[in-house]
């Protein structure tokens, strides 16, 4: 109950005691003054006890209210005090932050609120006193331009208030069970300025990062106003301008500053990311672009191109001398693209019909004017674009016109899926072997006829029968003279192709010297690529003079068989640890069971045979699989090759062994050959006296196998213990390197290719030149590389001899030769010289240094 109700209650209870006590005390007298009766007396007695317990009834309970109230009062003022006590605490915690409080109603009046409030609001001169609306109070304040700015809260952030003395203040506002609101002002200002000071300090950081960002690109780079003023720029544009950093820093004007350096500072387009280049007179190459900005200015970046440059230039002169490579060969060679437009020609190709060079790039085959008849061609060409290797001969004539007679092979050219994308010419005169077997023929005939008039002439001229018969052996003699003059032509242009090998290995060998030197170097993405495509037409073009070459070697005679007792399982070994290197790539298992039978034949000729046949079969059984494995068969050995491929036809069997025949390969197959594989096969078995055979059923698979006589245990050679081969771990760094080779550009290729290896190299093209650079005989070196033929009819054997002869110490030798004669391989085997045969690999190039300098 509050103090007042009590007070109330007191005051009735005391009203009502004072009324009982009057009819208390008129009952008395009214007892004393009665004398009716003589039982009066008795009555009243008994009356005024009666009334006396009632008065005392009523007084104890009146007692025990006043108790009550007393001790509700007691209970009342410690209630109040302890509320005085409450709220004079809450007063003193509300003054003790230093925060701005105030405590409103539901209609926004002013309840209860601390000095900090107060002095809130002391300069605005608005009446801050309880009852006031606060609300009115912010929109007077905003009015008179008290409250600057008022940034509004939301469910993430408190509203902020910016007063006219740059004072921040941060409102948090909390609602009342009652319905009003709570209020803390807290003053932010020293958190709004350091706010600013951290804001200004970053963006100041920020910029000098940015400009050391600037100072260290590889770039030039400088931002020019649209005033042509230099606003920005970077100690890389300094260093390439040549421009003083003082003047510099005072943005002077492009067109006061470009009479003092070469780079170029003029805008060249209006267009966005336009670039040239430019050459300073240093030589550095400099590819300029230009960047435009929305606000009129330009920021111009300077990029030092030259090493890109020269690695272009390199790249022009790989493809001259490649094109230098395909216009020397004795071959009319043409490549046409499935559009049947020619898209390349060699010179003698362009020679042969009297046209310039590149006269029929772009022109179709239909439309030029090299094939008068397109008809007659238009089923060959047909073959040739769905796939088909095909091969005829028909007759055209020259640029003289005189009518020839050529031997023309299509050679399809697919992509990675089998999609046929053009077709390779190659194209040989046969004229001369033409009218060799016109005359041959012709002599045949007349001989037949001559035979039938001699016999029908001899029954009744037996007298002439000696004439006749001198007459016949006269005719057998010519034919005997015409086929003998026949296959001297042919075996005279083979010996010519075999012969001319080493002048075209010597420019490619060249050309994959210097690809290689700079296939280690760093390159761009696109600059790589390039040069990749140079290095696999460079491998494919040595691929095709080497099989050309092998071909005419074997035709003229002179691959001889060099037979010796060997382990097979050495053999086998070798080549099943190389193909299962790329087996994966094709998706081929490869399955291998070894043989430790001792077998007697060329190694090198039977493991040309056996890679030929496993080639074949990673090329035919594409995500199928293969095996590699031995039949002994009496004193012979059957080593056969199995594949799951798609197999060969039974009518096609001997077809394969022709030249330029091939079958279609399937899409993940090694890079398209020209057909020539399985006819060098059947040439090297030949010469080895080992017969190949071959079984296949179509869509099942095929094995090839060649049949090799065992050898004797007691005929094979002395054992060489492994640990001498074993190569140790020689650095290649510093090592002195002298190279001998009479063409100066392979000379230039072997200088770059082992300067990357971190080589020292001295070249020269003869003895006499490396005497003039170096000391033959006192200066130290590591290997002598030397060229077998060298100018002047002197081989580099002799050379290698000589100057060994001189040292004291003596010089491990690598002879490096296209000359692949057996006479030449035992010649410098016996003079213990390292041979390797052109065109060198680095990699083998570089394996075989590392075992000479173990």
């Amino acid at each position: 109950m509050s103090e007042q109700a009590l007070e109330d209650e007191l005051a009735l209870l005391k009203k009502q005691n004072a009324k009982l006590i009057k009819i208390n005390n008129a009952l008395m007298q009214r007892v004393e003054d009665s004398g009716e009766n003589q039982y009066a007396p008795y009555t009243a007695f008994e009356h005024s006890v009666h009334l006396a317990e009632q008065v005392r009834e009523k007084t104890q309970t009146l007692n025990e209210t006043l108790a009550k109230l007393e001790s509700s009062n007691r209970a009342l003022k410690q209630a109040n005090d302890t509320a005085n006590l409450f709220k004079q605490r809450f007063i003193d915690a509300i003054e003790s932050i230093t925060e701005a409080f105030v405590l409103l109603d539901s209609d926004g009046r002013i309840i209860l609120q601390n000095s900090n409030f107060a002095s809130f609001w002391s300069e605005s001169g608005l009446p801050i006193v309880e009852g006031a609306n606060l609300k009115d109070l912010k929109e007077l304040a905003k009015t008179r331009g008290i409250i600057r700015r008022a940034s509004p809260g939301d469910n993430f952030a408190s509203p902020v208030y910016q007063l006219s003395d740059d004072r921040w203040f941060q409102l948090n506002e909390h609602r009342t069970s009652e319905g009003g609101w709570v209020m803390i002002y807290t003053d932010i200002t020293a958190i709004k300025n350091a706010e600013s000071a951290r804001y200004e300090r970053g963006m100041a950081q920020k910029s000098l990062l940015l400009q050391n960002l600037i100072d260290n690109l590889s770039q030039g780079v400088v931002l020019i106003s649209s005033q042509n003023k230099i606003e920005v720029w970077n100690m890389r544009f300094a260093q390439i301008s040549q421009l003083s950093p003082n003047l510099l820093r005072a943005m002077p004007s492009t067109n006061n500053v470009q009479n003092l350096t070469e780079l170029d500072l003029a805008p060249k387009s209006s267009t966005d990311n336009y670039y040239y280049t430019q050459t300073l007179m240093n030589g550095t190459v400099l590819e300029i672009r230009d960047h435009r900005l929305n606000n009129g200015k330009i920021i111009k970046t300077y990029s030092d191109i030259t090493e890109r440059h020269r690695y272009a230039e390199s790249l022009r002169k790989s493809e001259s001398w490649l094109r230098l490579i395909t216009d020397n060969v004795p071959a009319m060679i043409a490549y046409i693209g499935e559009d049947l437009k020619y898209q390349f020609t060699n010179q003698v190709y362009v020679d042969w019909y009297g046209l310039p060079q590149g006269g029929l790039n772009g022109l179709e085959l239909e439309q030029s004017r090299v094939h008068t008849n397109f008809t007659e061609l238009k089923s060959y060409v047909d073959r040739a674009l769905k796939g088909e290797s095909v091969s005829f001969a028909m007759e055209e004539k020259n640029k003289q016109g005189e009518p020839c007679y050529l031997l023309k092979s299509y050679v399809p050219n697919r992509d990675s899926k089998g999609h046929v994308l053009g077709f390779f010419v190659l194209i040989r005169d046969i004229t001369a072997r033409r009218k060799d077997a016109l005359a041959l023929q012709k002599a045949h005939d007349q001989l037949e006829i001559r035979v039938q008039e001699r016999t029908v002439q001899l029954q009744g001229l037996n007298d002439k029968l000696i004439v006749e018969v001198a007459e016949r052996s006269q005719a057998q003699v010519n034919l005997h003279k015409a086929k003998s003059e026949a296959e001297f032509a042919n075996s005279t242009k083979t010996k010519f192709l075999a012969a001319v090998s080493h002048d075209l290995l010597q420019p490619l060998n060249a050309a994959q010297l210097f690809t290689s030197s700079l296939m280690e170097k760093t390159l761009e993405t696109h600059t790589k690529k390039l040069l990749g495509s140079v290095i696999n037409s460079l491998d494919d073009l040595e691929n095709l003079i080497c099989t050309l070459v092998d071909i005419s070697k074997l035709d003229a005679g002179v691959v001889k068989a060099d037979k010796s007792s060997f382990k097979l399982s050495e053999l086998l070994n070798n080549l099943a640890s190389e193909y299962q290197q790329t087996s994966a790539q094709f998706k081929v298992k490869l399955h291998y069971v070894s043989s430790d039978l001792v077998v007697n034949s060329d190694s090198v000729l039977l493991a040309r045979i056996l890679r030929n046949f496993l080639s074949n079969a990673f090329r035919y059984a594409s995500n199928g699989k293969v095996l590699l494995g031995c039949r002994r068969q009496g004193d012979h050995v059957s080593i056969e090759v199995w594949d799951n491929g798609m197999g060969i036809a039974q009518d096609q069997l001997q077809e394969i062994f022709k030249e330029f025949k091939r079958l279609k390969s399937s899409q993940s197959a090694f890079r398209n050959g020209l057909g020539l594989g399985l006819a060098i096969v059947d040439k090297i078995s030949t010469v080895l006296e080992q017969p190949i055979m071959v079984n296949s059923t179509l869509g099942k698979g095929s094995v090839f196998s060649v049949k090799v006589p065992l050898g004797k245990i007691s005929d094979l050679p002395q054992t060489v213990n492994p640990q001498n081969y074993i190569l140790d771990n020689t650095a290649l760094a510093k090592r002195k390197i002298w190279i001998i080779d009479n063409d100066a550009t392979v000379c230039a290729g072997m200088a770059e290719l082992l300067g990357g290896w971190d080589f020292i190299v001295t070249t020269a093209t003869s003895l006499k030149h490396l005497q003039q650079q170096v000391n033959v005989v006192d200066d130290h070196a590591d290997i002598l590389i030397v060229d077998y033929h060298l100018d002047d009819g002197v081989n580099g054997l002799d050379v290698s001899n000589e100057i060994n002869h001189l040292r004291d110490n003596i010089l491990p030798v690598i002879m490096i030769t296209a000359n692949y004669s057996k006479e030449l391989k035992n010649e410098v085997k016996a003079n213990d010289v390292l041979l390797l045969n052109k065109p060198v690999k680095p990699m083998k190039l570089k394996t075989s240094m590392l075992y000479l300098l173990k």
